[in-house]
């Protein structure tokens, strides 16, 4: 599972994801995923009889390029790419999503529809939202939207590194960040996927990809075999691994939603720490967030059902 997501956690959910067994065993329980995790108990409880589960598993398509969106899916577990494939039948993938994130963000963005699709690469589970239901919570102004919004933040980032990667990194690099990505966001350390695939996902040719893992695997990096990839020494292979493996590692660190410096502070407010250090709201106020929301903390722009000066909070600290 991805851990590295730092939203805060509501105390309910804190002991369940610290142990991977007891997310095991509460079988895909929706605060698996890191967004429905921060929310405040009683908005997420509010949520709760909407949230429909499904299971994802590899080979599934979400949407294709053009489709319209009536759902966001929250994973919980599992991985989805988000690929853009040419008129003739070629593909390259542009981010990869798991429990810290969504599928489906073009339907809070004022679009009906993405170019890329949505391909489940790694087996997992997800809860799906109405797009009616997330519309009424940006009406409301819950917190639901803003972590919406940090989260697409973030992925357009990844997106853009996830360019500049494929252009002017080895392809080498590229295959030690791909295998890392996904590594965080499961289980386990081994990979099942066939070069073909990796090679799809890359926009490159399967020969590279089998070029590149024999490579790695001579200096016992990885082991690989009839459509396993086994790491053996993860801190070598984030060596060979380019810079953007890093950048896109830390970025869900740099967007923490309830860091102080994002968040207005009220007159005489107490402040804590989480274990990263960074400064964080006292429980009881980060479980109240959506109150403070609706008691007109932050004036909702006329007419438009968006919160204009959440909108403005998002942006990145220097």
């Amino acid at each position: 599972m991805f851990s590295l997501f730092p939203y805060p956690l509501c105390p309910e959910t804190q002991l369940a994801l610290m142990d991977r067994n007891s997310a095991v065993c509460a079988q895909h329980a929706p605060r698996e995923n890191y967004l429905l995790a921060a929310l405040p108990l009683a908005d997420y409880e509010r949520l709760l009889p909407d949230l429909e589960s499904v299971p994802l598993p590899p080979g599934r398509i979400i949407h294709h390029a053009g489709d319209g969106q009536k759902y966001l899916y929250f994973i919980t577990s599992g991985i989805v790419s988000r690929c853009y494939v040419t008129q003739d039948g070629a593909s390259v993938e542009s981010a990869v999503t798991g429990n810290e994130g969504v599928i489906g963000v073009s339907s809070f963005l004022g679009g009906d529809s993405t170019p890329s699709q949505a391909l489940v690469v790694s087996a997992g589970h997800a809860y799906r939202l109405g797009v009616g239901v997330m519309k009424g919570e940006f009406k409301q102004g819950s917190p639901l939207p803003y972590l919406l919004l940090r989260y697409t933040l973030a992925l357009i980032r990844q997106i853009g590194q996830t360019a500049a990667c494929i252009r002017h990194h080895s392809l080498r690099q590229q295959l030690c960040r791909f295998v890392l990505s996904r590594l965080d966001r499961l289980c386990s350390n081994e990979l099942a996927m066939t070069h073909e695939l990796i090679a799809n996902m890359l926009g490159v040719r399967r020969e590279g990809v089998t070029e590149a893992a024999g490579q790695l695997q001579e200096e016992r990096l990885i082991r690989y075999g009839r459509g396993h990839i086994t790491v053996l020494d993860r801190r070598a292979l984030e060596k060979h691994a380019c810079e953007c493996y890093a950048l896109l590692k830390s970025e869900f660190e740099h967007l923490s939603p309830y860091r102080i410096e994002h968040l207005p502070r009220p007159a005489g407010q107490h402040v804590q720490s989480d274990l990263r250090g960074n400064a964080l709201w006292d429980p009881p106020e980060s479980r109240d967030l959506g109150q403070r929301y609706r008691a007109g903390s932050l004036r909702r722009q006329a007419g438009t059902g968006v919160n204009a000066d959440f909108l403005r909070g998002i942006r990145i600290s220097g």
